[in-house]
């Protein structure tokens, strides 16, 4: 039986060796963090993932976190997912005082239980089906600059980045991952393909790299950050079409997942 705080991250568990997870997709702030925090709502979203969480549901098991990274970053190894200097956070000034050592004890607390629950969940499907694959969903910002800028370079900037770099054996899993990018660039998505490549900006982060480092022969994290194309990373507004474009697109690579994991040795 596993168990989250369900004021921290929602769980949904189903059947099957597929998994998704939205670690930053979360705004809320516990009741001491938000008193002290300098931060508006709009300046945190734009540093979040919103709108990630829903993606998650193209797997049987999904787990979704609720709190903002300016709380406690899921995705940073655990000597940096609290934010205490503007350098931890783009530049940003997060607190409007210093917080005292003990709220960020809490903080590590919740860090703690969530990858607790995490390895419990893990070890669970790897049981069941001896090996099983994570979408590890996130979203990144590429008009910095501004809303009136120009965007960052698409040739440096895909529109999604597969991260793979927290990998023991990448070739262990290479038939599955080359299927992966194979199968999502190829989805017609509002009558064009998606721009989908390896570790260009991204190579994965703290789930991918405790995911790997237990679970080295088992456990498969695809680190799948999504330029915020599908939605203006200034104001918020979400175009629907392509949001809903980028959920079909990947709910029509899990029958190649499925395939590959089954090549591979799972028992599905």
């Amino acid at each position: 039986m596993n168990s989250f705080d369900p004021s921290f991250c929602e769980l949904a568990e189903g059947d099957g060796p597929l998994m998704a997870t939205a670690l930053h997709d979360g705004a809320s702030l516990r009741a001491e963090v938000a008193a002290r925090i300098a931060l508006s709502e709009t300046d945190r979203l734009r540093e979040e993932d919103p709108h990630t969480g829903a993606w998650a549901s193209v797997a049987p098991t999904r787990l979704v976190a609720l709190r903002s990274r300016f709380e406690v970053d899921l995705n940073r190894p655990r000597d940096k997912c609290v934010y205490r200097r503007p350098e931890d956070a783009w530049g940003l000034g997060v607190w409007a005082e210093e917080p005292p050592a003990d709220l960020f004890e809490r903080s590590l607390e919740s860090y703690d239980a969530f990858y607790s629950g995490v390895e419990r969940l893990h070890q669970s499907l790897a049981k069941r089906y001896g090996k099983f694959v994570v979408f590890d969903l996130h979203s990144y910002n590429h008009r910095r600059d501004g809303p009136d800028r120009p965007p960052s370079d698409p040739a440096e900037n895909p529109e999604v980045n597969v991260g793979t770099g927290t990998m023991k054996d990448r070739a262990h899993w290479a038939p599955l991952i080359d299927r992966f990018i194979t199968d999502l660039s190829s989805f017609d998505i509002l009558g064009r393909r998606l721009d989908v490549r390896e570790n260009v900006r991204f190579f994965g982060g703290n789930l991918g790299r405790l995911t790997h480092e237990n679970f080295p022969e088992a456990g498969c994290v695809l680190s799948i950050e999504v330029k915020k194309f599908f939605m203006d990373e200034w104001s918020g507004e979400l175009d629907t079409a392509k949001h809903a474009g980028i959920e079909r697109a990947l709910a029509a690579t899990v029958p190649g997942i499925l395939e590959e994991l089954v090549r591979l040795g799972a028992k599905i």
